[in-house]
């Protein structure tokens, strides 16, 4: 980190908690200071010491088109000259909620909120109403937000009651989350077969994203459909990562499992503060001002969020592009694992269609146990080394690597290149 993002972080730790606005920005996983962006552009980053990195975060997911793309830039302009609040319905969020409905044929209707964290929170209130249940079932490492009712992690054994992971969440909060390990369907269907008549919901990322990329297992997607329909509780697909992302039509359109609900974020607003949650008609309906059940916002449905979600939902439904997408992730993916194991070093790439994670483990991860389990201070240095080597990785083992549409192939085989010289570095370490 140059002197520059050195005294805008003396700056900011006066001004901010740790000094940032969202906690793994600070680095405190892989330890230093973070570096302050000054601007971006395509695949890299500017920073305020005049670097550019090579950037695979991509705002954690969104900017499928890279940064400042034209036709997402043009559209805001052209969106903020118009005014940037209204306060009333607009044209925009008809263009967007119709384009979103056509890639998604489960989601009947949809409403536009801020952030992935109100669209769950909001999924659970709907689905506790709609089912006149309490319990709602989660799957450990599975992250949904911030929301009191799913800040839960759990202890041992095949479901766990929930425990609150943060001070300022109750164990009231929490009373009515269960924890299950994901991808243990055993584990789900004992509790199904305890608790089925008290589960109002089962929330899931059909691809786990914040323990690290790890893939739901051959079936089990299929089978929570299966559970949740013969015990008439709902099932909640979180694609705020996966929506649009990994597929025009999400993770529900590539594993062919059509959910009650559906939380997105994200891509859907072009890189801008978003989030939607949407599903069968008949649950919708029951929001307000249609139904009873109350959610608000007074800036959901943001013209400039709008603007920016159409532009890039209309460039990413043109043919080709996720196989782009895939190739160049399969390609990094692969180059990364070739690379690790030249030079000795346990490493697990999971890819899931356009996203990945590298752990830094000897062996599968299909959990999070599994995840937990593999080097972090590994991980530390990689990402430290490469960050040397002008390339921005994840600063956590336990994030996805965002390939853009602005990354070439070339750019993916010179991070290659670096990563079997970082590569070597780690191994050293290990010594």
């Amino acid at each position: 980190m140059g002197d520059r993002s050195h005294q805008l972080y003396t700056r900011a730790i006066e001004l901010m908690p740790g000094g940032v606005n969202s906690p793994v920005r600070a680095f405190g996983a892989v330890g230093g200071e973070p570096f302050f962006t000054a601007r971006a552009a395509g695949p890299y980053l500017y920073t305020e010491d005049g670097e550019r990195l090579v950037d695979y975060v991509s705002s954690w997911g969104p900017l499928i088109l890279g940064h400042a793309h034209p036709a997402v830039v043009a559209a805001i302009t052209e969106a903020a000259a118009n005014g940037t609040s209204f306060g009333t319905p607009s044209r925009l969020e008809v263009e967007l909620a119709a384009r979103i409905q056509a890639a998604m044929p489960s989601v009947e209707r949809i409403r536009m909120v801020n952030s992935g964290t109100e669209a769950t929170m909001s999924a659970i209130r709907l689905a506790r109403a709609a089912t006149g249940r309490s319990l709602i079932v989660k799957f450990i490492g599975c992250y949904h937000g911030h929301v009191d009712a799913l800040m839960v992690s759990a202890g041992s054994g095949m479901a766990t009651l929930g425990i609150p992971s943060s001070p300022g969440v109750t164990e009231a909060a929490v009373a009515d989350t269960v924890a299950v390990a994901y991808n243990d369907l055993a584990g789900v269907q004992a509790l199904f077969a305890q608790r089925g008549p008290e589960v109002a919901a089962v929330i899931v990322e059909p691809v786990a994203g914040n323990m690290g990329v790890v893939p739901a297992a051959d079936g089990f997607l299929a089978a929570l459909r299966q559970l949740t329909t013969e015990h008439g509780a709902l099932l909640i697909f979180d694609e705020v990562i996966t929506g649009f992302r990994v597929a025009y039509g999400g993770a529900q359109a590539r594993c062919d499992v059509t959910p009650d609900l559906t939380c997105l974020g994200k891509v859907i607003g072009g890189g801008l503060p978003v989030g939607a949650y949407g599903g069968r008609r008949d649950l919708m309906e029951m929001v307000a001002p249609a139904g009873k059940v109350y959610q608000a916002g007074t800036l959901s449905g943001n013209p400039l969020a709008m603007a920016a979600g159409i532009a890039a939902l209309d460039q990413l439904v043109q043919p080709g592009t996720y196989g782009r997408l895939e190739e160049m992730a399969s390609m990094l993916a692969d180059g990364l694992a070739e690379a690790a194991r030249v030079n000795g070093v346990p490493l697990a790439v999971n890819r899931a269609w356009t996203i990945f994670t590298p752990f830094f483990s000897p062996g599968p991860v299909r959990d999070f146990s599994q995840a937990q389990a593999c080097s972090r201070p590994s991980y530390a240095r990689y990402f430290h080394g490469m960050l040397d080597q002008g390339v921005f990785m994840a600063p956590s083992q336990f994030e996805a690597v965002f390939i853009s549409l602005a990354h070439d192939p070339a750019l993916i085989e010179r991070t290659v290149a670096a990563s079997r010289q970082v590569f070597a570095q780690v191994a050293e370490s290990q010594i």
